[in-house]
């Protein structure tokens, strides 16, 4: 037989190929009828309000009922550039989210190391450390609101028995306080970055950390040389998520301080939200939510380039 009978396709192979791409398209089939169900959700809970958003920044769209509603271009965007409160907000929610994330990133790494060498009750110290994890925001902020508390609080009382004031407002005072809801914010999510960075220590090779003693190298050689190498996707994955997180925090703020004293921890959340629900301006808000997610979106794009650029280098 020829090479080109050989080529030649034969009524039993146009059948096993014509069989084949069936069950190819049955599988698509079937795959898309599995992943449609879970696509809805996503549509209706995060797609549609998003394009809404999107179209409600152009319009004077308010909270009333039954509005007259009418396109205006780009008229929200041209009055928030001039908003100096919208940007001081702005501001301030840069620093929260900055501080919070990377103060979350150095403490948690520094508990998962804890974490990852052998102790007498680890078990408990692990539960122990996923507790601020496990309680609610509203929760959590109200217990902090009870240790800030400038008469009764146990943080006043302690700073007294050692000699200290014990009369300090914390989130009254504008100085302390968005330093002191960054300190709630770290604890609150100091448990989930350390529990994935555990994760991540449990998963480098121990002959790694072996060699590296044998040639002599120091524990904090071996951490700078090994572990953050090694966790680097980690950090820049957990890292990202916290930035977004942080900087779209809402609930905890808001019941511990409202954006007071005088808008000193006045998040772009909260000043979201307060002007789309208590001055009911829909659309102005609208453009607010948009431009805060255009930054993001460029802040972690920049984040990531340079994390990918320097693995590529190295």
């Amino acid at each position: 037989m020829s090479v080109d009978q050989q080529m030649k396709p034969t009524p039993t192979r146009r059948m096993a190929t014509t069989r084949r791409t069936g069950i190819g398209r049955a599988q698509r089939r079937e795959a898309i009828a599995l992943v449609l169900p879970s696509l809805i959700p996503v549509l209706a809970l995060s797609i549609y309000p998003l394009l809404n958003g999107i179209f409600l920044a152009f319009t004077d769209a308010t909270l009333k009922r039954n509005p007259d509603t009418s396109f205006i271009g780009l008229a929200n965007f041209a009055r928030l550039i001039g908003d100096r409160f919208f940007w001081e907000s702005f501001r301030i929610g840069m620093v929260w989210a900055v501080s919070v994330t990377v103060l979350q990133l150095v403490t948690a790494m520094g508990l998962a190391l804890l974490l990852n060498v052998d102790l007498q009750l680890k078990w408990l110290t692990r539960l122990l450390a996923l507790v601020p994890w496990a309680m609610p925001p509203v929760v959590v902020a109200i217990m902090w609101r009870m240790i800030y508390s400038p008469t009764s609080g146990p943080l006043n009382a302690v700073l007294g028995f050692f000699g200290g004031r014990a009369d300090t407002n914390w989130l009254g005072n504008f100085d302390t306080a968005l330093p002191a809801v960054i300190v709630v914010g770290i604890w609150v999510g100091m448990p989930q970055t350390t529990i994935t960075l555990l994760a991540g220590l449990q998963q480098i090779p121990e002959e790694l950390h072996e060699a590296a003693a044998i040639d002599g190298a120091s524990a904090i050689t071996r951490f700078r040389y090994v572990t953050l190498p090694s966790l680097r996707p980690i950090i820049a994955a957990i890292t990202s998520l916290n930035f977004i997180w942080n900087f779209n925090s809402f609930g905890l703020v808001y019941v511990m301080t409202e954006g007071g004293p005088g808008g000193k921890t006045m998040l772009p959340m909260l000043f979201t939200y307060i002007e789309a629900f208590k001055n009911r301006n829909i659309g102005y808000a609208a453009a607010m939510g948009d431009v805060l997610v255009v930054v993001v979106v460029l802040l972690l794009a920049a984040y990531l380039w340079a994390q990918l650029k320097g693995d590529r280098e190295k």
